[in-house]
């Protein structure tokens, strides 16, 4: 079956979140059988930082972002069985969700598939005519990359026919044990892009910890910090290429996830970090969360914090071997339940179960 998936890179994760979900689900659904083909807008400098050449289990289309390049590629959707249209692209998304339904066969599968539903649904609760909510009732189905129930029935509210949720995952081929690497020495460390919708948790669980333990050493890495305020003992290390993560995440006594505002707020959104770290084999603190046992257990495979007094007082009562525990007990755990293979069995069954239900229908 054809794949045309439209969404905003597969080849460069620069200032783009979702690549490592990209990669590691279209990769597994190559596998089963799937010809993928990847669109992609040049915008944003991300062709500039590409860190992974064009895959072999998978084509990508790089138009330029312009309104005529995005009609061209918009076109190819008439070839296609299975039709994605992703959030956040990043050129004209609403146009292109229009032109790609348009262009869609009527026999082919249509789905949104939103990586940042939170942000995604509150902009449909606030605006009735949103081009995305009028669009509804010609998607057959809505998937994500979190949010659990609640997501569900937000969708379903404002129109959607369905809507299901395909977590993050681990990438064993990509994220995994390596050695230490002496750049990334720390008793606690944090990487992720400065945004509107984490500056203020990043405050609250990263950089008032690090104030109150002045004899610890704090790492931070992603890009946008270089003029915020940090106590001493934080080293800022800017960007970090995805080529250093696993280094990154293996190196510390433990890596903190911090989940973004709205992420955090609903809930059952586990971030792809959160997997790349534990496939690492880290031990992670996490804020808290609605619905992390349902990923990882509490105190066994990861630690969870509050506030920032908790992290403090975890990292304070760490010790490297109890750190290693957790670590391999988290890398056990994804690694039996939580690979993009494991999240590909899923769309694959939803994928030829629904376009099934279609034959069957049309016959």
């Amino acid at each position: 079956m054809k794949i045309a998936f439209y969404g905003s890179s597969l080849v460069s994760a620069y200032w783009n979140g979702a690549a490592t979900y990209y990669r590691g689900l279209l990769r597994a659904l190559a596998a089963k059988g799937y010809d993928i083909t990847f669109y992609e807008p040049d915008v944003y400098d991300r062709q500039k930082n590409r860190d992974m050449d064009p895959p072999d289990w998978c084509k990508v289309v790089v138009y330029e972002g312009t309104i005529g390049a995005l009609k061209a590629v918009s076109g190819a959707a008439a070839e296609a069985d299975i039709v994605v249209k992703a959030s956040g692209v990043g050129f004209e998304d609403d146009l292109l969700l229009e032109e790609v339904l348009a262009h869609a066969q009527p026999h082919a599968l249509k789905i949104f598939w939103d990586v940042d539903a939170p942000a995604t649904l509150a902009e449909l609760r606030a605006n009735p005519d949103h081009r995305l909510r009028r669009a509804l009732d010609r998607i057959d189905l809505v998937l994500t990359y979190g949010g659990g129930d609640p997501v569900v029935e937000a969708y379903r509210s404002v129109g959607a026919a369905d809507c299901v949720p395909i977590y993050n995952a681990l990438d064993p081929q990509t994220h995994h044990p390596v050695p230490k690497d002496n750049r990334f020495s720390a008793d606690l460390a944090f990487l992720g892009n400065r945004l509107p919708d984490r500056e203020a948790r990043v405050e609250h669980f990263f950089l008032e910890p690090a104030s109150r333990l002045p004899d610890r050493a704090f790492l931070l890495g992603g890009s946008g910090w270089q003029d915020k305020p940090m106590s001493p003992n934080i080293h800022y290390l800017g960007h970090v290429s995805t080529r250093d993560h696993n280094a990154f995440n293996v190196t510390p006594m433990a890596v903190l996830n911090i989940s973004r505002a709205s992420m955090a707020e609903n809930g059952f959104s586990p971030a792809t970090r959160v997997f790349e770290a534990a496939g690492a084999g880290a031990c992670l603190i996490t804020d808290a969360w609605e619905g992390i046992e349902l990923f990882l257990k509490p105190d066994e495979e990861i630690l969870v914090a509050r506030d920032g007094q908790d992290v403090a007082d975890l990292v304070a009562g760490l010790s490297r071997r109890s750190a290693r525990r957790i670590g391999e007990g988290a890398r056990q755990r994804v690694l039996a339940e939580h690979t993009y293979a494991n999240r590909a069995e899923t769309v694959d069954e939803i994928f030829r179960a629904r376009l099934g239900a279609r034959m069957e229908a049309a016959e």
